[in-house]
């Protein structure tokens, strides 16, 4: 069997599951007692504790399905750490994997199969698919998981539509697309769960009223979303009808069963499962089949050059427009305006290239910085030993 890694041994090792199938007590005396009053209805949650089990115990629970979706809050680093250790107890078991993923898009696949075929090296892998621009989180999440699908040869599935798309049905809805685009949205689209809209409702009126847009608007870009990424994973499944399919998804797509799993569910009926985190949410019935308690695992802190950049002006490199307080690289002596052309030993010409020059990074840590500062005359090329803070 893989030795996990010491962090992940860790985190799973603090997790207790229990199985969402909650009593409510609604207690009344039996009929024709004399004298018997009915309890009160206190709608009171209950956990049977003898049936917690550990990460081992639910991957036994889950062999078997034909899907398993993990939901995650993005930036807890504990609930990333659960997803492999359900990947790796699954491929552990003998379960022919595939893994389903919210965080890369669909016109990306191709590289995800260079990346695991050993084709590319994950640098260039984050480069193509753009995932600094298109995701952002910090890779250190996602990256163990990566690795170990790379190297057990599992297949990584890119779920989610284009931001493009999105982003054009979030300001006009999906009205607005073209017919080429239209051409990319699945056809079916359920729109007529009332539970769904009044969730998504309440989530949007938690938003900024300035930032918050037309709900309409914002319902068409969580539908497409969910839509999507369930069709995507239904053909998935048509197409390998061995593989077990692991979905990584927010949990909002997840929860109640609502978003993906539904709409994945009704274009292939297959026996599937919900796992989700219950450490930041109420007990409730009905939200996943499966609820985990870790302990908060913070990822070490990750080493910044303190600079923001202007990536839409044209030119060498990528632009410093402004510092962060105590910026190592205003210290170290890069000025705005300069152009970043390279962190380390990595040529920059993107935003993605500064972050991935920093992945690995410590505060405290120094790294070259050679930047093209414009003069009256010409320009000059400098480089700055800048510390990581």
């Amino acid at each position: 069997m893989p030795r996990a890694h010491p962090s992940l041994r860790a985190a799973t090792a603090l997790v207790l599951v229990a199985a969402a199938v909650l009593s409510f007590a609604h207690t009344e005396a039996p009929s024709g007692e004399a004298g018997s009053e009915p309890l009160a209805d206190t709608h009171t949650a209950v956990v049977d504790l003898a049936a917690l089990k550990d990460i081992p115990g639910l991957v036994d629970r889950l062999a078997g399905k034909r899907v398993v979706f993990v939901g995650e809050t993005h930036d807890r680093y504990e609930d990333h750490l659960n997803q492999l250790a359900i990947i790796e107890g699954l491929h552990t078991r003998g379960q022919d994997l595939a893994i389903g993923m919210e965080f890369f898009q669909q016109p990306f696949q191709a590289v995800l199969d260079d990346y695991v075929a050993g084709r590319i090296s994950e640098m260039e892998m984050l480069r193509r698919t753009e995932y600094f621009e298109r995701w952002r989180f910090d890779y250190r999440l996602y990256g163990p998981i990566l690795r170990f699908a790379r190297e057990r040869g599992i297949p990584l599935i890119a779920l989610n539509i284009e931001r493009e798309i999105t982003e054009k049905v979030g300001e006009g809805g999906i009205g607005a697309l073209s017919a080429e685009e239209r051409a990319r949205v699945p056809a079916e689209i359920d729109r007529e769960d009332p539970e769904y809209r009044k969730r998504l409702l309440a989530v949007f009126e938690h938003h900024p009223k300035s930032e918050a847009g037309d709900f309409e608007h914002f319902l068409d870009v969580q539908l497409l979303w969910d839509e999507v990424m369930a069709e995507r994973a239904a053909r998935y499944l048509a197409e390998q009808p061995d593989k077990t399919l692991v979905v990584l998804a927010g949990t909002g797509h997840l929860e109640y069963g609502q978003g993906i799993p539904k709409r994945l569910l009704r274009r292939a009926p297959v026996e599937a499962a919900v796992v989700l985190s219950g450490a930041t949410r109420e007990l409730e019935p009905g939200v996943a089949d499966f609820l985990l308690y870790p302990q908060r695992v913070e990822l070490p802190p990750a080493g910044l050059l303190g600079v923001m950049l202007d990536t839409e002006s044209p030119g060498e490199g990528v632009g410093v427009k402004g510092f962060a307080p105590g910026s190592g690289a205003k210290e170290a002596g890069v000025e705005e305006g300069d152009r970043i052309v390279m962190v380390g030993s990595e040529p920059v010409t993107s935003y993605s290239d500064v972050r991935i020059a920093l992945i690995g990074g410590r505060p405290g840590e120094k790294v070259p910085v050679e930047v093209v500062r414009k003069r009256l005359l010409g320009t000059d090329r400098l480089t700055f030993e800048v510390e990581l803070r």
